[in-house]
């Protein structure tokens, strides 16, 4: 790697760490990071294989109160590093993600703890109306979350490539194993819990619909989201004219009354002009 590609990396790194707390450009999620750092080390495919199959373990993880998910920045940015520099399958990165994701929830747990010292002091600064060292609060508190993935990427981009398959061959093969079959539990509950979330009765028929095809057909994953596509806007289509159908008929059904009304009035005004 020359220089400009360990920057480059390190830089990856430090956005992720910061989106891991932001949430808002979703830099920390591994389809993200990891398709940065395999186009960063020139092997896109790879990054973008690595980081679906993680997205899909990382689905049904999130922050519910004080409970931190395991870190998905670290995990994806040093397991694509691993898989791409020392030429190992993707099964081997999943194996690596899953204590990386484990030893980034301890970090960041860390570094929120430190980072509450800064949270007082942004509050003293706020009663003394120093607007601009609140700001420089928040960078800190930002920064130390980038550096919690910058060291540890630095250090194993400062390992030799030798010396990094040297320690990935000492790990027993029961245990690399173990943790691939792990990966692939996580899989389908992270994708099974999202499916929970999103419980909306009139969308389960495609769900099975999907599922029929994949089983009948001989689809591959970009014919399915082209049909799935084509569905979704049908859909949409769908809903929105049925909608501005009901939107007519409210409208006409108000019309008619409205019509009613005015002849019952014109009816009344004329009998009580003939009693007259």
């Amino acid at each position: 790697m020359n220089i400009i590609q360990i920057i480059l990396v390190l830089l990856v790194a430090g956005i992720a760490g910061m989106g891991s707390v932001l949430d808002e450009a979703q830099t920390h999620r591994p389809l993200v990071a990891c398709t940065l750092i395999g186009l960063i080390l020139g092997d896109v495919k790879t990054g973008i294989i690595l980081g679906g199959t993680l997205e899909m373990m990382a689905l049904g993880w999130m922050n519910v109160g004080l409970a931190m998910a395991p870190d998905t920045a670290l995990a994806s940015v040093i397991s694509t590093l691993l898989v791409i520099n020392t030429h190992t399958s993707i099964g081997e990165g999943i194996a690596i993600a899953v204590p990386l994701a484990a030893a980034g929830q301890a970090l960041t747990i860390f570094v929120r703890t430190i980072v509450v010292f800064f949270v007082h002091k942004g509050d003293d600064f706020a009663q003394k109306g120093r607007y601009r060292a609140i700001e420089w609060m928040h960078v800190i508190a930002l920064g130390l979350q980038a550096l919690r993935v910058m060291i540890p990427t630095g250090i194993v981009l400062a390992l030799s490539t030798s010396a990094v398959e040297g320690v990935l061959k000492s790990i027993p093969t029961v245990i690399t194993g173990g943790l691939q079959i792990g990966g692939g539990i996580i899989v389908v509950v992270g994708y099974a819990m999202v499916i929970n979330m999103m419980d909306v009765p009139e969308l389960k028929p495609f769900f099975y619909l999907g599922f029929l095809f994949a089983a009948f057909t001989k689809f591959n994953l970009v014919g399915f989201g082209g049909l799935g596509l084509i569905l979704a806007l049908l859909y949409l289509q769908l809903e929105y004219s049925g909608k501005n159908n009901r939107a007519q008929t409210a409208t006409a059904s108000a019309g008619s009354a409205q019509q009613g009304n005015s002849s019952s009035a014109a009816d009344d005004d004329l009998d009580d002009d003939l009693d007259d």
